[in-house]
């Protein structure tokens, strides 16, 4: 396999990431819809679009803003600081992003209910799409591990076995899913309860997983993400402390 992968049309050729990435966007917000005709959604249609407008430009700016201080040195370096904001992200900040924003435009507009359960599989399954793509880069986006011994190591393009991270992360998804569908069946969930629980487990696995990849390490042995990964976590604090706030047994 030859790293970066390319889909070649004739003359044309699409990096995987780039055709992965529009598929994992569009199949998830495709997703999103068919579960929200299937199940009652407790939000107004009117109040859902602005929660949907506050995710998307939040997720949009978290995104560019933690994937541009992934690399102090290389910010501080650049000529151009917007462009070069603009052409790193990172999809933790693009979460963490998207709650601020959804809770701004909640603030604004009123809105008490939780609203990111519909969103949870769908979020998932455009994750685990956009990871295939971020694999097909190879060492040629920083999506990739470090130098390993172990038999599942995998050359991704420099002739080292590296953890291959993103495989790793695309597991993890899956079996995050499936987890969360088990425990429905032997819970109950409180409204709100399926995203925050998507929230603490991804902020927790990407909290370790960046102990296996290449990045720019703070004083305290940190890398960003991990920083917005511990300031996530303490936002869901009382949840992680007391989950009967979340679930309870089924009485079924």
């Amino acid at each position: 396999m030859y790293f970066p992968v390319q889909i070649t049309i004739g003359s044309l050729h699409l990096p995987l990431h780039t055709i992965c990435e529009t598929i994992g966007i569009f199949v998830g917000f495709r997703y999103f819809l068919y579960l929200k005709a299937q199940h009652s959604d407790a939000i107004s249609s009117a109040n859902r679009v602005w929660i949907l407008m506050g995710a998307i430009i939040g997720s949009v700016a978290g995104s560019r803003l933690l994937g541009g201080i992934e690399n102090i040195p290389a910010m501080q370096q650049a000529t151009n600081k917007f462009l070069y904001f603009y052409e790193n992200k990172t999809v933790l900040g693009g979460f963490l992003g998207g709650l601020a924003g959804v809770e701004l435009v909640k603030q604004y507009i009123g809105e008490k209910q939780p609203s990111g359960d519909l969103f949870t599989y769908p979020i998932i399954l455009a994750l685990i799409i956009g990871r295939i793509g971020c694999f097909s880069m190879g060492v040629y986006e920083e999506t990739y591990g470090l130098p390993t011994s172990l038999p599942w190591g995998l050359n991704l393009g420099d002739g080292l076995q590296r953890h291959p991270v993103s495989l790793y992360e695309i597991i993890f998804l899956v079996l995050l899913w499936i987890g969360l569908v088990q425990m429905e069946k032997h819970y109950h969930f409180a409204n709100g309860a399926r995203f925050k629980l998507f929230m603490i487990a991804y902020l927790s696995f990407r909290l370790l997983l960046d102990f296996i990849k290449p990045h720019y390490t703070f004083n305290i042995g940190l890398s960003s993400i991990q920083v917005a990964c511990v300031a996530g976590l303490v936002y869901y604090y009382r949840y992680i402390t007391r989950p009967s706030l979340l679930l309870q047994p089924s009485t079924i």
